[in-house]
């Protein structure tokens, strides 16, 4: 369930938190395949001449053989096409706005900046922090009841004298109950996908102005 709170207005920009080849499983099947044969090329020589295989049972065996490597292939294909719809559908994000699980705040852009909180149940009571660099808490926001899910708002930069902060990073901290019992809250920040990269087996969005963040953060697409 998402929530989009009342702005609290802003101006900043968000730094977010930041297989096996195809080789060896080719190579893998191709060892399995030339352990079977010497198998059966043994087991032929040792028969037992009175009471040889017979055809049937030699085809049968090649055909097990010849199945496990289809499928070996087959699963190696699979991959390959898995891989492949995941690079479409993210670089499908491109030009969207996201919401991404990270509790790092840059400010030092022009808008507001959209910031706010995941709860892994509902809470009555959240509070959230905003803290500089060396840990002193230079906004203090309360909220009432919010349901499990996110909920968003927006920081406008300012201390709570009113004042514009200095731009740097900042940092959120949480705090969520309900009935006195701890929620268990992570901060998500907002960025506009400028690209994708792909490294490894994973994709990495290039959010503007914020850096790179792992797809597995995304919360929300916008």
């Amino acid at each position: 369930m998402s929530t989009v709170l009342p702005a609290v207005n802003s101006n900043a920009s968000v730094l977010p938190r930041s297989s096996v080849g195809g080789t060896l499983a080719s190579s893998t099947a191709d060892e399995s395949q030339d352990r079977f044969l010497k198998l059966l090329v043994t087991q032929m020589r040792n028969q037992d001449p009175m009471n040889p295989m017979d055809n049937a049972q030699v085809t049968t065996q090649l055909a097990q053989i010849s199945t496990v490597g289809g499928i070996d292939k087959l699963n190696n294909s699979l991959s390959a096409m898995s891989s492949a719809m995941s690079a479409t559908q993210n670089a499908s994000l491109i030009g969207r706005n996201v919401v991404v699980s990270s509790d790092l705040v840059r400010l030092g852009g022009s808008g507001p900046v959209t910031v706010g909180v995941e709860l892994a149940g509902a809470a009555d009571k959240v509070g959230v922090a905003i803290q500089d660099a060396s840990g002193r808490t230079v906004r203090s926001l309360s909220f009432g009841a919010l349901p499990q899910g996110t909920s968003t708002f927006e920081w406008d930069g300012r201390n709570d004298a009113g004042e514009r902060v200095a731009a740097g990073d900042y940092s959120l901290r949480l705090n969520a109950t309900n009935a006195s019992r701890a929620v268990v809250a992570s901060g998500l920040v907002a960025g506009y996908v400028d690209s994708v990269t792909m490294q490894g087996g994973s994709s990495l969005l290039n959010l503007r102005g914020l850096g790179a963040a792992d797809v597995s953060q995304v919360r929300r697409i916008d």
